[in-house]
């Protein structure tokens, strides 16, 4: 079987609120209008909303046929970035600094997709919470929504998640068991010297030297400290100093991230960043302060869930098309703790892009939506099937 042939009777509509989504976009915890839009669109489909849970997260309660007490949530994002569009598109954002690079506009589309065909068929025996996620974007929405009773107020059995995948080709969907995603920190280096005159350094504790050799200094640390066999990385992605051609600046800020799979190789990488800082205040006689702050942890995807995954995709797309030996991905998704409070999946749908996501180039497929709302509905279908349970 294909994609549901009821959500694609209406894929022009939910191609018109992606598009809408894309032009206002709102970055994490200031997504005001599109939570808006989600209660709305879930309210006229007659879904149970509840709004402010994190925020600005929205859950839609529906009840399917029988009486079944299984529950399942299925969970979409609904953050931009803080990044300027670089598109010639009619629907391209309308918002300076703001651009749904990574494609959750598209994410919250699908769900609200499978939202409005489950309301209609009820084809189910339990309960779907769809959960609209705010702040993935490493502000920690996730934790957020957990934080203000997510799981208490709305208890699940699984979770299900999903990823637009512009490096997959069009209809592909990959599903990876075990670990899929890395944890990630973040940090904030501050570096206090001492500022002069630009033809007098002599004076001065550059902040400027420190950074450049600190930053130098930093990568040493994936190469030479963690085991070669362990995947690791540490961006250092932002400095910044300065503010005239003839001043040394006394401050410098650098700012970045660190990714990998495994606690120990975590805390290992802040050890070594906070000695090496240390180590450097000593030898500029400066002051360097260390902010790391866990963002993401690792995603694991529970085997049973994805089995589940896997399986439903061969009914959404050509089987031959559904990729399950996918290797892991540095990149890092906050749904990983929705899923260490409950097991569940987190997959990938594949659609033609040559640029990545976090590009100003950036553009969604809107032929995935029926895709991933099919794949959304199909889980529920298959896991919670109507007249299964007394």
């Amino acid at each position: 079987m294909p994609t549901i042939e009821r959500i694609d009777s209406f894929a022009d509509e939910l191609t018109a609120i992606r598009r809408d989504l894309h032009a206002h976009p709102e970055i994490g915890f200031e997504e005001v209008r599109t939570s808006g839009i989600v209660a709305d669109k879930l309210t006229s489909w007659g879904i149970e909303v509840h709004r402010g849970l994190g925020g600005t997260g929205v859950v839609g309660v529906l009840k399917g046929k029988g009486n079944s007490s299984k529950k399942i949530g299925l969970r979409a994002d609904m953050d931009a970035l803080p990044m300027e569009e670089n598109t010639n598109l009619k629907w391209r954002s309308t918002i300076p600094g703001r651009f749904h690079g990574c494609g959750h506009d598209g994410h919250t589309t699908m769900l609200l997709g499978s939202a409005r065909y489950l309301a209609e068929t009820r084809n189910f025996d339990g309960t779907v919470h769809f959960i609209f996620q705010p702040a993935e974007e490493g502000l920690g929405g996730a934790r957020a929504m957990i934080k203000d009773g997510l799981f208490k107020q709305f208890p699940c059995d699984e979770v299900y998640g999903l990823h637009n995948a512009p490096d997959l080709n069009h209809g592909e969907i990959a599903i990876l068991p075990g670990p899929a995603m890395a944890a990630a920190d973040f940090f904030d280096i501050r570096i206090q010297g001492y500022g002069a005159h630009g033809a007098m350094p002599e004076r001065s504790k550059d902040a400027v030297v420190i950074a450049m050799t600190l930053g130098q200094a930093l990568q040493s640390i994936v190469s030479r400290n963690v085991d070669p066999l362990q995947a690791a990385v540490l961006s250092i992605t932002q400095i910044h100093s300065g503010s005239a051609y003839n001043v040394i600046p006394g401050e410098a800020w650098m700012c970045g991230t660190v990714r990998c799979f495994s606690d120990e190789i975590r805390e290992l990488i802040r050890k070594r960043m906070r000695e090496i800082a240390a180590g450097f205040a000593a030898a500029y006689d400066a002051e360097i302060s260390v902010e790391i702050r866990d963002g993401f942890s690792v995603l694991v995807n529970q085997e049973e869930q994805s089995r589940v995954v896997e399986e439903v995709a061969r009914t959404v797309v050509d089987p031959a098309k559904v990729i399950t030996r996918s290797t892991p991905k540095m990149g890092s998704e906050d749904f990983a703790d929705m899923m260490q409070a409950i097991p569940g999946a987190y997959f990938w749908v594949g659609h033609d892009g040559s640029v990545p996501v976090h590009n100003p180039g950036y553009v969604l497929d809107d032929k995935i939506l029926p895709i991933g709302a099919s794949m959304f509905a199909r889980i529920i279908e298959k896991r919670m099937p109507a007249g299964a349970h007394a």
